[in-house]
């Protein structure tokens, strides 16, 4: 078990903030536990966070993967996915931006219907750019595809020995909040390998409570045999 997760509210100057992430690890334990100490710091330290967050987010991520490749004597060679959103809540609204590298995945419940804010980063989606750079896709039988025939993610932190071919670039989506937003799910992918977007909605819609919520879905994704980290994060609005 290599995931880290961050639940926490911080205040802003007039603004609160909910920050949530979910970091799957491979290879150890190191770098997602880096990022859990350090990628939002970085995030809000970025003077644009609040007028423009999807640049500070790019920013951030990029500057956090810097660290982590300068400390690779220290982290070691490992890796790591990362999904986190922020609520940034005024007197007017509240906007929930979401950002991921990997295949952790972020699904919102509006009016009952699953929608996928993330994107999962698999090599062969990103092929031609993984070969412009000099590496390959392997699609070995019974395998998943693997860049290099090592990693089965297209863009993650760390992984030194791969990141030539690889990319830390997020993919960043900002929603609004509002009286149709019923709650976000955040995963690791050993969550999505049994369930889909929708049937883990409809698991949990008459759920009151985030945290039974989140540990209902892990129980569903073991109960499925999933052979894969299990981390879970449930975030209800209440608008």
């Amino acid at each position: 078990m290599e995931d880290y997760l961050v639940a926490e509210y911080r205040q802003v100057g007039d603004h609160d903030l909910g920050l949530f992430a979910i970091f799957d690890g491979h290879l150890g334990h190191t770098v997602p536990d880096f990022l859990r100490s350090h990628l939002f710091d970085n995030i809000l330290s970025e003077p644009e966070f609040l007028s423009d967050p999807k640049t500070a987010i790019e920013k951030a991520y990029q500057l956090t993967d810097e660290k982590i490749l300068e400390k690779a004597s220290e982290l070691g060679r490992g890796g790591s996915t990362a999904v986190t959103a922020i609520l940034i809540g005024s007197d007017k609204s509240v906007k929930l931006v979401v950002a991921n590298v990997g295949d952790s995945r972020a699904v919102i419940s509006k009016n009952g219907v699953a929608e996928q804010l993330s994107v999962d980063h698999e090599p062969n989606m990103e092929r031609q750019s993984i070969e412009k750079k000099g590496g390959f896709v392997s699609n070995l039988p019974g395998d998943v595809p693997r860049v290099d025939g090592q990693l089965a993610v297209a863009r993650a932190f760390g992984d030194r020995s791969l990141k030539k071919h690889l990319s830390s670039e997020p993919y960043v989506v900002e929603e609004t909040i509002n009286e149709n937003s019923d709650f976000l799910i955040l995963a690791s992918d050993g969550l999505w390998k049994v369930m889909s977007n929708q049937e883990a909605v409809d698991a949990i819609k008459d759920f009151k409570d985030s945290q039974a919520a989140a540990k209902h879905l892990t129980e569903q994704a073991v109960n499925r045999k999933s052979k894969d980290d299990i981390s879970v994060i449930v975030v209800k609005f209440l608008c």
